[in-house]
């Protein structure tokens, strides 16, 4: 057998991290970034035409298209929720090939009751000055009017809502806190470079808010990246950011027309 016909196995290949990451995001949050970017140049040119933040509302769930059968336009929901998921199924297929550590790097094994305790605490740590951060920005019109959900008074809202909650907190604290922070780590940047990196991220696909919605979702993200940093486990954030969507969903469906601020 010649040396030609030795079959030899192929020399290991570096991982390409930095493509890998710019791929995830450009099909994920990135792309959101970028649109949410678009609308807040519109509403720039609406300030300066005289309209304002003021007279901008926005909405972060959106009813669907509504039909004259409810199990129909449930299903649009559960369709939109489940394909939300699917930027926390990315990461988390792409750090099964290369994980950063053990438990992939994240933490994502079993949820244990003190990090359930853990991300209720900082639900409230972080929801209640929040909330008061974004009266006072629509108050000084820095931010535009959040119609948090529009979705019907009918009896599959609740649960709705609950899971959008759950499928936001999931993908976006999977995605942009711990996958994120996990590459650029692999990849040499300083912890400082990285959540600085994932602070503007966050923030910018909540810019369709307005400034006070970049502002507030960029220093979430400082928090609770410097939590991951710190702890390389992501559950409490997952339960605190579902937690404060929650409440948040649920408050605005009950209390919207009943107080004035909301």
């Amino acid at each position: 057998m010649t040396a030609a016909e030795v079959e030899t196995e192929p020399p290991a290949t570096q991982p390409r991290y930095g493509l890998e990451l710019i791929a995830v995001l450009g099909v994920t949050y990135a792309s959101s970034g970028l649109y949410s970017l678009l609308e807040f140049v519109r509403d720039q040119i609406k300030i300066n035409h005289g309209f304002g933040f003021s007279n901008v509302k926005t909405a972060p769930i959106k009813a669907a298209a509504q039909t004259q059968y409810q199990w129909l336009d449930l299903l649009f929901y559960l369709a939109d929720i489940v394909t939300g998921i699917a930027p926390a199924f990315l990461a988390i297929v792409m750090l099964l090939r290369s994980p950063g550590g053990p438990g992939l790097g994240i933490g994502l094994d079993r949820l244990k009751l003190r990090e359930f305790v853990q991300g209720v605490g900082f639900a409230g740590l972080i929801g209640l000055p929040g909330l008061a951060f974004v009266y006072v920005a629509r108050k000084a019109g820095l931010n535009a009017e959040i119609v948090v959900t529009n979705l019907p008074d009918v009896w599959y809202r609740v649960p709705v809502l609950l899971l959008e909650a759950f499928q936001q907190g999931l993908a976006e604290e999977i995605v942009v806190a711990a996958y994120v922070l996990t590459r650029l780590r692999q990849l040499g940047w300083t912890n400082q470079r990285a959540l600085g990196a994932a602070c503007v991220l966050r923030g910018s696909y909540h810019l369709y808010q307005g400034y006070g919605g970049f502002i507030g979702n960029a220093v979430m993200g400082l928090i609770f990246g410097w939590w991951f940093q710190r702890t390389r486990r992501v559950w409490p954030l997952v339960v605190a950011h579902c937690v404060i969507d929650a409440v948040s969903f649920l408050g605005y469906a009950y209390l919207h027309g009943r107080v004035s601020w909301i």
